[in-house]
């Protein structure tokens, strides 16, 4: 008897999944907001009558810390978009299936990277 190879998830297998996506889109929308708002904090920190050695030092850590706030704030949009995408693939009822091999990507690994296009075995043919 041969065996049934799977084309694409169930529509409950998707649903679950969108319930997945949409909480880890939930989630991150709320990081990418806390991260916002430590960009956009730029409340003074009292250095105004302290020396001016100090005030300099001050004013490049909040440089430095303004930059990583932003890059932070790049990846989570990305992730946001990637997650969007995900759901769209789930309304297709093409979500899970591997870009590269056409084949199913691993349950437990959509679990994890639930924005995932590529299976183990097409990542590992990078």
């Amino acid at each position: 008897m041969a065996q049934e190879i799977k084309l694409r998830y169930t529509d409950a297998e998707l649903e679950e999944f969108r319930t997945l996506v949409i909480s880890k889109i939930t989630k991150a929308q709320a990081q990418l907001a806390l991260i916002e708002s430590s960009f956009r904090n730029d409340s003074n920190n009292g250095t105004d009558d302290t020396s001016p050695t100090f005030k300099a030092f001050d004013e490049g850590s909040e440089v430095m810390s303004k930059e990583t706030s932003s890059q932070l704030a790049i990846r989570q949009e990305k992730f946001i978009r990637d997650l969007k995408n995900a759901i769209i693939r789930i309304e297709n009822k093409t979500y899970g299936i591997c870009r590269v091999t056409k084949k199913l990507i691993n349950k437990e690994r959509l679990k994890l990277v639930p924005h995932a296009t590529l299976s183990i075995e097409a990542k590992n043919m990078q």
